[in-house]
C-alpha cells in the first residue's frame, strides 16, 4: 500500500484499511506522492502505531495536522457554499505499508465477455482510443496530479500490460453534470472522439436534491450505452459511484440506490459493469468518508481515486 490516507481527529485513534504484516516498511508522511517537500512524520514523536487494531494516534505536539481545525469538522447538514475555502488537502496523513492482498477485495468480478473486442484490439496494437465521460469525479476534481486520475492509471496501466498497442486516454467529462447533460455532451464529448472503449460513469450529481429520478437516470444511461454502441461500435465499462459526506445538506444521501441502478441498466445493456460502490463501503466501514473526500463532500482524494482505479482495473482487461 502507498499512500493511504487519514485524517487525525485529536487523539482519536485512525484506522487503516488493512493490516501492515509488520511495522517494518511503515511509512507516515504528509504528501500523497514520496516527494522531497513531504514531511516525514516520526514514530514516537509524532504518532503511535497499534498493530493489533492497524491504527494510528496522534501524539500530543504532533507535527500532524488536527483535523479539529477543519472549518467543517463536526457541521451537520452542512451547506458548503457558505464556507469559502473548505476542503480536506492540507489534513491529510499518508501512510506506506506492507499488507497481504487478498481475493475478497476488491470485489469484482472479471468481464472480459464484455470486452472482448477491446482486448483483441489491444492484443493486435496500434491505436486504442478511451474516453471517460462523467461528472466532476471523471474529470479528476481534487486529485493532486492529473496523473493520479483513476482512468489515467489504468490507461497507463494497460499500456504497460499491451506494449504494441498505442492507448489514448481522452478526458470527455464535465464537473456538475448528470446524465441529463451528459445526454445533451454525448456527441461533443464521444462519439466524436470515435473512441474503441468508453468509461462511463454518473451518479453523485443525479442523486442528490434536485437532481435525476431513478427510472429517468436509468433511461439516460441506457440512451447513452445504445448510442455510443450505435454510433462508434465502442465497448462501455460503466461503473457506480460512492456516497458523498453525510453531513453534506445537498445529498439525498440514496446513492445505494443509485449504484443499485448502474448495476441493472449494465446486465440489461450487456456492458461490463465496475462495482465502485462496494467496494468504497467495504474500506469505509473502517474509514471515515472524510479520510477520503478531497473536497470533503464528494471528490475522492488521490487515494480515492486509487479505489476507483483497482475496482475498474479488476474488470480484467
Amino acid at each position: 500500500m502507498e499512500g493511504e490516507s487519514v485524517v487525525m481527529v485529536g487523539s482519536e485513534p485512525a484506522r487503516l484499511a488493512f493490516k501492515p504484516v509488520s511495522t517494518e516498511g511503515l511509512r507516515v508522511r504528509s504528501l500523497y506522492a514520496a516527494e522531497n517537500s513531504a514531511v516525514v512524520y516520526e514514530s514516537g514523536r509524532d504518532y503511535a502505531f497499534n498493530a493489533v487494531d492497524a491504527t494510528l494516534l496522534r501524539l500530543p505536539g504532533s507535527r500532524m495536522p488536527d483535523f479539529r481545525t477543519n472549518m467543517l469538522f463536526g457541521k451537520q447538514d452542512f451547506d458548503h457554499s457558505k464556507f469559502p475555502g473548505f476542503g480536506n488537502t492540507g489534513f491529510f496523513v499518508f501512510v506506506d505499508y506492507a499488507y497481504r492482498p487478498t481475493n475478497t477485495w476488491p470485489f469484482q468480478s472479471r468481464q472480459l465477455g464484455f470486452l472482448s473486442q477491446s482486448q483483441a484490439k489491444l492484443n493486435a496494437g496500434g491505436e486504442f482510443r478511451i474516453v471517460a465521460f462523467g461528472d466532476s469525479i471523471t474529470a479528476g476534481g481534487d486529485a493532486t496530479h492529473p496523473d493520479r486520475i483513476f482512468w489515467k492509471r489504468w490507461a497507463n496501466r494497460l499500456q504497460e500490460r499491451y506494449p504494441r498497442a498505442k492507448v489514448n486516454a481522452i478526458n470527455g467529462a464535465t464537473g456538475g453534470d448528470s446524465t441529463v447533460q451528459g445526454l445533451q455532451r454525448l456527441e461533443a464529448k464521444v462519439l466524436k472522439e470515435k473512441p474503441d472503449l468508453v468509461l462511463l460513469g454518473f451518479g453523485m450529481n443525479d442523486h442528490n436534491k434536485g437532481g435525476v429520478p431513478i427510472p429517468q437516470f436509468e433511461s439516460n444511461l441506457k440512451q447513452i450505452i445504445d448510442r455510443i454502441r450505435r454510433e462508434t461500435r465502442a465497448e462501455v465499462i460503466l461503473f457506480s459511484a460512492f456516497p458523498p459526506n453525510p453531513n453534506w445538506h445537498y445529498g439525498t444521501h440514496r446513492m445505494q440506490e443509485y449504484a443499485a441502478s448502474t448495476r441493472r441498466v449494465a446486465a440489461e445493456s450487456r456492458v461490463a459493469y465496475a462495482d465502485v460502490f462496494t467496494n468504497w463501503q467495504s474500506l469505509a466501514e473502517r474509514k471515515k468518508p472524510e479520510d477520503l473526500l478531497g473536497n470533503n463532500i464528494n471528490h475522492p482524494n488521490d487515494f480515492g481515486h486509487w479505489i476507483y482505479f483497482q475496482v475498474i482495473d479488476g474488470v480484467g482487461l
